[in-house]
């Protein structure tokens, strides 16, 4: 392994770290239809303009313990955090995938995956300029990456959207009422893009199952009933790093715990 390739995932949390910074701004700004590249970043309390030295990923929060320089309110510890979770996945993927066209796909895949999944978060949305862009995207990327082929990201798009359009129809039809967000059928569909058609099972099972558990835990904790709403954004996310960082894994291992002996 030579010097670019020993340091190739540090800089990618370096990198990781500048993308987390801008995707605090998407999830904050994109909702409400505003600009994600002008004004500059102000104060959300006083309105002052952040100055270069106050916006350095991480740091800048640690040096300013959490607080505008001009008016000391309290900034929100999920700044750094969305850096920090950016860098770290990046660094991941660079440190699995190493240099490849494989990597460049999955760095693009996770900026918008953290940043979707904040915006689920906040407001209930996948906004249709990253799910929409994102099938384009992989699509594209399958045509000219030597590591897959375009077929299976094709079917990768018609099973996973066509899959949750299902459940969304039959429970429409059965409840009369929606279970399943639009949002959400593209988000799959995108995952299916990038990551094939065989990831799909997989990210359906771990999401539904964390997802499951999340909610009854939410649920007891808030006291509130079953029928509560919940982003289902963020749990296909989590099921799709887990299929990007330790599918085959985790599928081995569940399938030896019924034919130990295959």
């Amino acid at each position: 392994m030579n010097l670019v390739q020993e340091w190739f995932p540090i800089y990618l949390f370096l990198i990781g770290l500048l993308f987390g910074s801008f995707a605090n701004v998407v999830i904050f700004r994109l909702p409400q239809g505003r600009s994600v590249v002008t004004p500059r970043s102000a104060c959300g309390s006083c309105g002052t303009p952040v100055a270069w030295f106050d916006n350095i990923p991480v740091l800048s929060w640690l040096v300013l313990r959490g607080k505008c320089r001009k008016c000391s309110a309290k900034i929100s510890f999920r700044y750094p955090l969305v850096e920090i979770l950016m860098a770290v996945l990046f660094w991941a993927v660079g440190y699995k995938y190493g240099l490849s066209w494989t990597t460049l796909e999955l760095l693009i895949l996770t900026f918008g995956l953290v940043t979707v999944s904040f915006i689920d978060i906040d407001h209930m949305i996948l906004p249709d300029s990253f799910t929409l862009s994102g099938i384009v995207i992989g699509l594209v990327g399958a045509t000219l990456s030597p590591e897959r082929d375009f077929l299976p990201s094709l079917y990768g798009v018609l099973v996973g959207g066509g899959f949750l359009w299902a459940v969304a129809y039959f429970y429409f039809a059965l409840r009369n009422q929606d279970g399943m967000g639009g949002g959400d059928i593209k988000l799959l569909g995108w995952l299916g893009a990038v990551l094939s058609w065989t990831s799909v099972p997989f990210i359906i099972l771990t999401s539904s199952v964390i997802g499951s558990i999340a909610g009854v835990s939410m649920a007891l904790f808030r006291r509130s009933d079953m029928k509560s709403s919940i982003p289902f954004g963020p749990y296909l996310a989590l099921g799709a790093f887990l299929y990007i960082f330790a599918g085959e894994e985790i599928t081995n291992w569940y399938i030896d715990l019924f034919i130990p002996n295959r």
